[in-house]
């Protein structure tokens, strides 16, 4: 089994799913670069919470002039130099933001993304999270981040079928959907070898991995 074919992995999946702790695994075990979001740098997250309606689009356009300049970094260096792991694929910017935009401000942000959003590299493998939201829910609350906690089960079940969605029409890197319900790949490492077991045979451009209970 290799994995050397993978030089750039996007991790994603719904708040709660445990991308970025994925990412973190991933990269460790490939001996690879990180490229990740960092939420709590947004300024604006923590008033969303609050005053969704007022803050949405604020804090929608700071992840994605952040985002943009990652992988312009990303796409000025040496890509293949170092494979890489990311969590976060800037093409579902646009799902957030028609999820929590009105429409006046879903036309302002389409326009910003299209003049800003750069060429970004294709990913060789991107691996989705799903989860229950009941699960999300509880993985949430169990991270502590404080301006989390008021999410509420309605927004987190809109925000899964969203990426659902995204997901059933994505067709531009190879992509493995993985059902996380058994699964624990932060802290079992048996569920993790099963992954990277699974992401060594995968053939076709579109795979699921799921384990029963």
């Amino acid at each position: 089994m290799t994995l050397s074919r993978y030089r750039y992995i996007v991790v994603e999946g719904p708040i709660g799913a445990g991308k970025t702790s994925l990412a973190y695994k991933l990269a460790e075990h490939l001996d690879a670069d990180t490229l990740l979001e960092s939420a709590s740098d947004n300024p604006f997250l923590p008033r969303f919470y609050q005053e969704p309606k007022r803050y949405a689009l604020p804090t929608q356009l700071h992840f994605l002039f952040e985002r943009s300049r990652q992988l312009r970094d990303l796409a000025q260096g040496d890509l293949f130099r170092t494979a890489t792991v990311s969590d976060f694929l800037i093409d579902k910017d646009m799902l957030f933001a028609r999820l929590n935009l009105d429409d006046d401000e879903f036309e302002l942000y389409q326009k910003v993304y299209a003049d800003l959003a750069p060429q970004a590299a294709t990913p060789d493998l991107v691996i989705y999270l799903q989860a229950p939201v009941d699960a999300l829910q509880d993985r949430v609350r169990r991270r502590g981040v404080e301006f989390e906690r008021g999410m509420d089960a309605g927004y987190l079940q809109r925000l899964a079928n969203s990426y659902s969605e995204f997901f059933h029409r994505y067709e531009a890197a190879p992509l493995l959907i993985v059902n996380t319900s058994n699964l624990n790949f932060a802290d079992n490492e048996a569920d993790f070898g099963l992954l990277l077991e699974r992401m060594g045979k995968m053939r076709g451009p579109r795979e699921f991995f799921s384990r029963a209970a």
